[in-house]
């Protein structure tokens, strides 16, 4: 089993969708972007739809611009929207009552290259979601070179960020970092905000393995001190963490 929130609880989803608001809200009193860094496929349509229901409810403007900058995202963001059918309840319900949750008067898919240039001209006022979600490639790295040394933007990190990627070295705490072969400055303000993850947390871990009943636990896909603090709280379990070139008869 995995342990990447071994070692951590998740801030519950409605807290977390206040602080995104508010990020944004206070984002725009600055005269700055919002770079959010998402993972294409449900990270990216579960935040479209949460700002679409901020819209709706009045907590943020319907002339609100959000920039979808990635092909794969946009791609799946449709798909989405053929088969609602597949969707929670919630989000079912939505299209049953002929509302497109994915449909915002703001939302702009720049699927082509130059579109996505185009964003660099924007100095304020929006919201740009492109990928990866740990910036180690993709279309995010310009926007991030663009808005990162501005105290004006923000960058909110809503996923995972492994050691070693650009996200983690900005979410811990760097003041100057290479993008695209330029040194930039971290000025912007930046936010984390987990509890849109789509990994369990510590809690969810220990309650998903415990109605198993296993006789031996695995523990993978996690860095070694979250998987050494979630292997401690394992009991009626043989813990292995194997290492590389390990090999077991199952």
């Amino acid at each position: 089993m995995e342990t990447t929130y071994g070692d951590r609880l998740h801030k519950p989803l409605g807290p977390s969708i206040d602080e995104l608001i508010g990020a944004i809200a206070e984002t725009f009193r600055r005269g700055g972007n919002v770079v959010i860094p998402t993972f294409a496929l449900e990270r990216a349509q579960e935040l479209l739809f949460v700002l679409s229901e901020a819209v709706k409810d009045g907590r943020l403007a319907p002339s609100l611009q959000i920039f979808l900058d990635s092909p794969m995202a946009i791609s799946a963001t449709e798909i989405f929207g053929r088969h609602p059918e597949c969707l929670n309840a919630a989000a079912a319900e939505l299209f049953r009552r002929g509302r497109d949750p994915f449909d915002l008067h703001g939302l702009h898919f720049t699927r082509e290259t130059a579109e996505s240039i185009a964003i660099n001209t924007i100095r304020g006022g929006a919201i740009i979601m492109a990928g990866a979600g740990m910036c180690t490639g993709g279309r995010v790295r310009h926007h991030l070179q663009r808005n990162l040394g501005r105290e004006q933007s923000s960058v909110v990190f809503v996923g995972y960020a492994a050691a070693g990627t650009l996200a983690r070295r900005i979410i811990d705490g760097a003041r100057e970092v290479v993008v695209l072969g330029e040194e930039i400055p971290v000025r912007a303000r930046i936010y984390t905000i987990n509890g849109f993850s789509a990994h369990a947390d510590q809690a969810e871990l220990l309650a998903w393995q415990r109605q198993t009943r296993a006789r031996r636990t695995f523990l993978v896909h996690g860095e070694e001190g979250a998987m050494t603090r979630f292997a401690a709280r394992l009991a009626a379990t043989e813990v292995v963490m194997p290492e590389s070139g390990q090999s077991f008869d199952l």
